[in-house]
């Protein structure tokens, strides 16, 4: 009868953290991410045909990186990164946008 009067705490303990550890996951889980704290484009490209293109991400200068990147994902799943201030570029932001 001691053992089972000492056992209730300790699993009334256990318990409890892993609810406190489920709780911490679920909080941080919702929480945005940073991959990587620099720039994904190093080199840029002027342009590329719109038939190509399946997506266009654009990403605002922030902590990770002071410039504005326009990852371009192609319709063979590679990505290439576009010069922002190219004007097919601001074209092609256009045409995905109005879709």
């Amino acid at each position: 009868m001691a053992r089972a009067a000492t056992a209730a705490p300790r699993l009334l303990r256990a318990a409890m953290l892993l609810l406190l550890l489920v709780a911490a996951g679920r909080r941080a889980a919702g929480a945005p991410v940073v991959n990587e704290l620099r720039c994904h484009c190093l080199q840029t490209l002027q342009g590329i045909h719109l038939k190509n293109i399946q997506s266009v991400k654009v990403t605002p200068p922030g902590p990770h990186c002071g410039q504005t990147e326009v990852i371009a994902t192609l319709k063979n799943g590679q990505e290439a990164c576009l010069n922002p201030e190219a004007p097919m570029v601001k074209k092609i932001i256009n045409k995905m946008l109005n879709k």
